[in-house]
């Protein structure tokens, strides 16, 4: 049934990789805080290493993850197979936030597609790699990727979505610290 990983291997990868949606989980350290579960689409992880991954992150109306990861860092991706043979892939780790002007935002950001709405990377040094057999879930077909974010952010252009960026996105509903400042 589940299995530990010591790293991602290829077929680990490659698998992950082509998943079409994935989950984000933090928690901030108070007891009385919100735990997040984000949903994330499009073609937006990748796999920079054996215990090294990113995601894109798009700007949104909530920072709760941002928040969390700024205050602890603590952080579990879940992907699930949507089509073919059942499987769970979890990876427990510690993140990072890289906002524009961070030394490897650029670095990191060359892996991704080009996006109006993105307002960081989230790069996560892994430290537990696990799998589970995923036997009860339903079976999704999937037909494309929304483009509603892209269109949004695309219309609202860069000083739209800073705007917005301040507006939404410097504190998250716990009150913690979010984005540093919208890139300008």
């Amino acid at each position: 049934m589940g299995k530990i990983f010591e790293r991602i291997e290829d077929d680990l990868k490659n698998w992950l990789e082509l998943q079409k949606m994935f989950f984000v989980a933090t928690s901030p350290l108070a007891r009385e805080g919100l735990i997040n579960c984000s949903p994330k689409g499009q073609d937006t992880f990748r796999v920079l290493g054996p215990k090294l991954v990113a995601y894109q992150d798009l700007t949104g109306s909530g920072i709760e993850t941002v928040s969390h990861l700024r205050e602890n860092g603590r952080v579990v991706i879940m992907f699930f197979a949507f089509e073919g043979s059942p499987k769970i892939v979890r990876l427990h780790g510690t993140g990072e936030v890289l906002e524009s002007g961070h030394p490897d935002f650029d670095e990191v950001g060359s892996r991704f597609p080009l996006r109006t709405g993105t307002r960081s990377y989230i790069r996560i040094a892994v430290s537990r790699i696990s799998d589970s057999c995923g036997y009860s879930l339903p079976l999704f077909e999937y037909k494309e990727d929304r483009d509603v974010l892209d269109k949004w952010t695309e219309k609202k252009g860069e000083e739209g979505i800073v705007a917005y960026q301040r507006e939404k996105n410097m504190r998250s509903i716990d009150n913690l610290p979010g984005l540093s400042s919208p890139a300008d």
